[in-house]
């Protein structure tokens, strides 16, 4: 079972790539054109972002009374990220990547999947903080429109929601798996005319809301745990928008920090509300528009666009792909 659920996965990435291959060669073709220096330190910035999520996952794994070396976390982080683009299932085949690793290595499944959760839940506080900023500098230069309303809104639904279902775990269990079972189903029932099947497995959720439950329960009575890992989480933010100012930097784009600061919201608030697995197409074009709106010239719009989503996206996607393969070796 598991060399067909490997062969499913990489059968995915392959038609992942072939779909984004013209993406793919656009940010390659726009990489010649920047100053090496600010993209080596934008890539460096990368890579310490990459290292922070380890860290958070550390941190949440100890929460769990759960201990692995970063190693072994900072490839688990990257091959998460790899399967949540290439197979999106709004984050729970990430969180399955580390339920299959605790599995093979003897640890608690529930507490690997609760830490996993959590990390999601932490990663979108960190950027509703930076959302929020972003909407600021947009309102005071009276770039604020609807669609942006819109879009904050439904991940503020998002937000909400995922802590209401952690907030549940962490109490009752069996009431966690009534919710995840009716979403399932409910979810299943909006697309069935779409695509003749179900899209989740109604059983799965069962199972997770049964695994997911037993780490949960930590946090009733050790929350203040989850303190630093949003600390950490924010860094990682603060991350992701230093290497768009780098990224301005590398091509001599003119920036202000509001810029840099709204640009980065609307960039990942796109990549999460997209209907596509992680935004592919629908960033690189509405992103460019936002940045026009900043007062970015929108040809140098979109040449920083195609170069933040080769750092941002690209980059950690191949870094993932080695990543999950080297999993499979242990």
């Amino acid at each position: 079972m598991r060399k067909i659920l490997l062969l499913l996965v990489f059968f995915l990435a392959i038609g992942f790539f072939i779909l984004s291959f013209g993406e793919l060669e656009n940010v390659l073709l726009t990489f010649e054109q920047s100053d090496g220096r600010f993209i080596l330190l934008a890539v460096l910035a990368v890579t310490a972002w990459v290292l922070i999520e380890a860290y958070i996952y550390r941190k949440l794994y100890r929460l769990m009374d759960m201990d692995e070396n970063l190693r072994h976390l900072i490839l688990l982080a990257m091959a998460a990220n790899f399967i949540n683009v290439v197979a999106p299932t709004g984050g729970i085949g990430g969180i399955a990547v580390f339920t299959d690793d605790a599995q093979k290595r003897g640890l608690p499944r529930g507490r690997a999947s609760a830490a996993a959760a959590l990390f999601l839940f932490l990663d979108y506080g960190a950027f509703m903080c930076v959302l929020a900023l972003g909407i600021l500098v947009l309102f005071r230069r009276n770039n604020l429109n609807s669609g942006e309303l819109f879009a904050s809104a439904i991940m503020a639904l998002i937000f909400s929601g995922l802590g209401a279902l952690l907030y549940i775990g962490s109490h009752s269990g069996p009431q966690l798996e009534k919710v995840l079972g009716w979403l399932a189903h409910q979810i299943n029932r909006v697309l069935r005319p779409f695509i003749r099947r179900d899209y989740l497995r109604e059983a799965r959720a069962h199972e997770f809301a049964q695994e997911i439950a037993e780490g949960l329960t930590i946090l009733r009575t050790n929350h203040r745990g989850l303190i630093v890992p949003f600390v950490m989480a924010l860094g990682g933010k603060a991350l992701q928008t230093l290497v768009l100012m780098l990224t301005f930097l590398g091509f001599g784009v003119e920036f202000s920090a509001g810029t840099v600061i709204a640009g980065f919201s609307l960039f990942y608030l796109f990549l999460i509300v997209s209907p596509t697995p992680s935004g592919v197409g629908i960033v690189e074009t509405l992103l460019p528009l936002a940045l026009g709106s900043l007062r970015i010239d929108l040809e140098e719009a979109v040449i920083v666009t195609l170069a933040y989503r080769g750092l941002t996206f690209w980059l950690p996607i191949a870094l993932g792909g080695v990543a999950f393969r080297l999993l499979q070796k242990e």
